[in-house]
């Protein structure tokens, strides 16, 4: 795909298999203070841990990048297919220079749904055409700066939050952090017990390998251990002067322990030690409880806008599970027994995108 947009601009599909098509992409994303999901990195990490073909359009303008638009082609039996912005991340969309170009690679990203037979185009972010759905008012992101020091850090966290810490600090718990096999499988064992008793299928163990394989230094397992056992777990990723903890969880042990607390706050000493400034506690349903969860912590919510796409005569897919539309759902699946929810939640999940 080549197609001209104007005398000036044209839209490609990036060719990410070419090193030197990669290195400029992710110049432009750090340069222009892209997330970590609007990453070639990500991209190619997600296709290697879930089998989802990773794809990109690229907008230039006199040889040089001007919009960047990250996809994943999700294809699922259960949910169908679509192009997500980005796969298995909570941002990502257009990063463009200017509101033209990141409508403009919307517009290639319907002519590219349609060649390849996908009937839904999900941005998490940036611009879209104005004809497009607009997602407001069901997520929102928490972030702030770190402090400089660890007590200063403890003292930032609101007196209520900050008394649960002082009772995780208090408990017989043990810090690791690390990537090996043995941190791996910690925190498969504590995310899959933790997702199954939310109600929702865990993502298949080759997506965590691959996305820790392709980030090197920046990404990392911290585990909170009670008598040598895992507890509570999260894989967090560094972008930038960010510390985002990604894929983390409890089983049920960690609430009367106040594991996810020390968890959350171990993690945010950690990132400064690492170099970190901004502590991003990433997305949740607005009126959930992580969302409380997070406010509570001090974090202000920043309200997230999300656009989607449609083939004509098609409905937008729906994969959120906290949505009543799988509220029976999401019941049933918290009284499998764990051994079953983990053999057949990866083939659920990894379409879900």
């Amino acid at each position: 795909m080549n197609a001209p947009i104007s005398h000036r601009t044209k839209i490609s599909l990036a060719d990410l298999r070419d090193a030197d098509e990669v290195a400029r992409i992710e110049a432009f994303v750090a340069q222009n203070g892209g997330r970590v999901f609007q990453r070639p990195l990500w991209l190619r990490a997600i296709e290697r841990g879930t089998g989802n073909r990773a794809l990109g359009l690229v907008s230039e303008r006199s040889g040089q990048i001007v919009g960047w638009l990250p996809l994943t082609e999700v294809h699922s039996p259960l949910f169908g297919r679509a192009l997500v912005s980005s796969g298995f991340g909570v941002g990502g969309g257009t990063l463009a220079l200017q509101e033209s170009d990141g409508q403009a690679l919307g517009r290639a990203a319907e002519e590219l749904a349609l060649r390849r037979s996908v009937t839904t185009v999900e941005l998490r972010g940036g611009a879209a055409p104005t004809d497009w759905q607009k997602v407001e008012g069901r997520h929102a992101n928490f972030a702030a700066d770190l402090a400089y020091d660890d007590e200063a850090q403890l003292l930032a966290i609101p007196r209520k939050a900050r008394a649960e810490v002082r009772k995780g600090m208090k408990n017989d718990l043990q810090v690791t952090v690390g990537k090996g096999e043995s941190d791996l499988a910690a925190h498969y064992t504590v995310y899959s017990e933790s997702v199954r008793n939310l109600g929702t299928p865990v993502f298949p163990r080759s997506l965590f390998d691959a996305v820790l394989e392709a980030f090197g230094n920046d990404a990392d397992i911290l585990t909170i251990l009670h008598k040598g056992e895992p507890v509570a777990s999260v894989l967090s990723l560094y972008h930038l002067d960010a510390v985002l903890p990604f894929w983390g969880g409890g089983i049920y042990a960690a609430r009367g322990l106040h594991a996810n607390e020390r968890m959350y706050f171990e993690l945010m000493c950690h990132a400064r030690r690492k170099g970190c400034a901004r502590f991003d506690f990433g997305r949740s349903k607005i009126g959930s409880g992580p969302y409380y969860f997070k406010k509570n912590w001090g974090f202000p919510p920043e309200p997230l806008t999300y656009s989607t796409w449609s083939a004509p005569g098609r409905e937008p897919r729906n994969v959120d599970p906290t949505d009543e539309h799988y509220s029976n759902v999401v019941a049933l699946w918290k009284k499998l027994p764990l051994p079953l929810a983990n053999m057949i939640g990866p083939w659920i999940a990894r379409g879900l995108g």
